[in-house]
């Protein structure tokens, strides 16, 4: 096995440091959504891709754009509409005319080539568009017409999503779904933000960031990430975390039992562990705690367990399941022998 080199505490002090100020700078801009600057920048440090929930006007593009401004990287955006075609994101060859009137095919690269992709209102999209998209963000490259061209690295799709329009829209099937790393719901400010926003913003709109992380620094981050040390135990909790979410599962709780269709497949297992290195290293942590794992548990499995029709008619929602799965699964798990019994 091979060994790596892991993180002091002193070493991963000033880069929680400086995610710190990067959430400092996302609270100015954005106010009232602490938590989920937070876990949009877990996401990003751990090269995941971000789906944005929420009704129109709540700032989901406002945030990601601001989000680009912040790290200084390229960003584009596309407003995904019915009639959207996959070569409208990925690019084209198209017919050009050089000196002496010689034509050739030259390509023409779309919007993904860069290094944050706003994919709004994706489920607006068809399936094959959507496809297109949620393809070269597994494997980070686009080929057309036999030719594979990478994509720019870092590379990023945060998308949003209308949950209260269907009509002219296209769910994501739940396969797609999973290429998504979180799936974050944005929420209607509460009464004591709203008033700081009417009364500080005009027109909504936030003030530009004071201070822009370069790509020097983000990929600094990228490297930390990768020598947070993940025990043992805790790679063992989040596997049993994830087996439990199946019916089948020997901790699965009741509430699995009664009303999930199908659990969370191995990506979310990876998913998890990823995520969990990132929020130690916001918290100054050289190695993943429990308490690591349990904050990105709900982000990385609410879309990707498929609830039965009991569960529509007894209103459990998403979020009690996974309750029930945190509260079920203990963090250290004992491997008793099935015919021992331990007296209290």
């Amino acid at each position: 096995m091979p060994t790596q080199s892991l993180l002091t505490l002193d070493e991963v002090k000033p880069l929680a440091s400086n995610v710190r100020r990067l959430l400092d700078e996302l609270d100015k801009m954005f106010l009232g959504r602490s938590e989920l600057h937070r876990m949009v920048v877990i996401g990003i440090l751990s090269r995941g891709h971000i789906l944005l929930e929420g009704v129109p006007g709540v700032g989901k593009t406002a945030l990601i754009k601001g989000l680009g401004n912040l790290f200084g990287l390229t960003f584009d955006r596309v407003q995904f509409t019915p009639d959207l075609m996959p070569g409208d994101i990925s690019g084209t060859n198209i017919l050009q005319e050089l000196d002496g009137g010689k034509r050739e095919m030259v390509f023409q690269p779309g919007p993904i080539f860069t290094n944050i992709l706003l994919a709004d209102e994706i489920n607006r999209a068809s399936p094959k568009t959507q496809s297109a998209l949620l393809e070269a963000m597994q494997e980070g490259a686009v080929t057309l017409f036999g030719q594979t061209r990478q994509l720019p690295k870092p590379f990023f799709v945060l998308a949003s999503q209308n949950p209260i329009e269907l009509e002219g829209t296209y769910p994501l099937p739940e396969a797609q779904l999973d290429r998504f790393m979180f799936k974050l719901h944005v929420a209607i400010p509460p009464v004591d933000v709203l008033q700081n926003i009417i009364t500080n913003r005009r027109h909504g709109v936030p003030p530009d960031p004071t201070e822009v992380f370069n790509a020097d620094s983000l990929q600094a981050l990228f490297a930390a990430q990768e020598k947070i040390f993940l025990p043992s135990s805790v790679a063992n909790y989040i596997a049993r975390l994830v087996a439990a979410t199946h019916p089948a599962g020997g901790e699965s709780p009741q509430v699995v039992r009664d009303y999930v269709t199908f659990g969370a497949s191995p990506r979310a297992a990876i998913a998890i562990a990823e995520a969990a290195r990132s929020a130690a290293l916001i918290s100054s942590r050289p190695s993943v705690g429990f308490e690591d794992v349990r904050s990105v548990v709900s982000a990385v499995l609410n879309h990707r367990l498929l609830l039965g029709y009991k569960a529509r008619m007894d209103k459990v929602d998403i979020h009690h399941v996974i309750k029930g799965i945190l509260d079920t699964v203990k963090e250290v798990g004992l491997d008793l022998p099935r015919d021992i019994q331990v007296n209290a």
